[in-house]
């Protein structure tokens, strides 16, 4: 099945794959990369037929299980820049030649390794389809949105953003809604992943 394209005023909006038959895990994953990703179409197969049965090449990303890497690797391994792999931490060893997620952590921990597998792709060697999707979360905060949306990512509240800058509360939520407004993200989490990938802060202040 042939998806309508899908574009924004940078271009065609990147598409992300997921193919995972245990459909509560794939939701999970696809919330997650909403909020990592808030420009990309998150599409969910439940069988490597079922997203067989699209237009495989068009997506930025395939995130599969370990069994349909296991199974299909003559598709997978051939686009193994594309190709990140979800699998128990005790069957990883059995895994190679691409890039894998420990599927058993917690959010916060697959939050992180999901970071950890976007800064990786932002090497000298990634792949066009990363820099498609950078393209589009090039957004220009100012400074004082650096500065505030650095402390919403490490727990501060309204009030302590305001002590800590010398503004007001009215101030500090002014910039919030203009950090909403640029980035298309809303909630704390997705604007602490946000924080982390462009290096205002560290995940270990998180």
């Amino acid at each position: 099945m042939k998806h309508p394209s899908h574009t924004s005023k940078n271009g065609p909006k990147p598409e992300i794959a997921i193919v995972e038959p245990n459909i509560l895990a794939a939701l999970g994953l696809k919330s997650i990369l909403q909020e990592l990703i808030p420009i990309a179409i998150i599409r969910v197969f439940h069988s490597f037929e079922h997203f067989m049965s699209d237009t495989p090449d068009m997506y930025a990303h395939y995130f599969i299980t370990g069994q349909i890497y296991l199974e299909h690797n003559f598709f997978f391994l051939p686009r193994k820049r594309r190709t990140i792999v979800m699998s128990p931490e005790n069957q990883m060893m059995l895994i190679s030649g691409v890039k894998l997620l420990n599927i058993h952590q917690d959010e916060k921990g697959i939050i992180k390794s999901i970071m950890d597998l976007h800064r990786n792709a932002h090497e000298p060697n990634h792949s066009k389809n990363m820099e498609a999707i950078n393209a589009h979360q090039v957004h220009e905060l100012s400074p004082r949105e650096i500065d505030v949306i650095s402390l919403i990512a490490v727990g501060k509240t309204n009030k302590e953003i305001a002590k800590k800058l010398s503004i007001s509360q009215t101030t500090v939520i002014t910039h919030r809604k203009n950090i909403t407004d640029k980035l298309g993200i809303k909630s704390v989490s997705g604007l602490t992943i946000y924080a982390v990938i462009n290096g205002y802060i560290d995940t270990n202040q998180i």
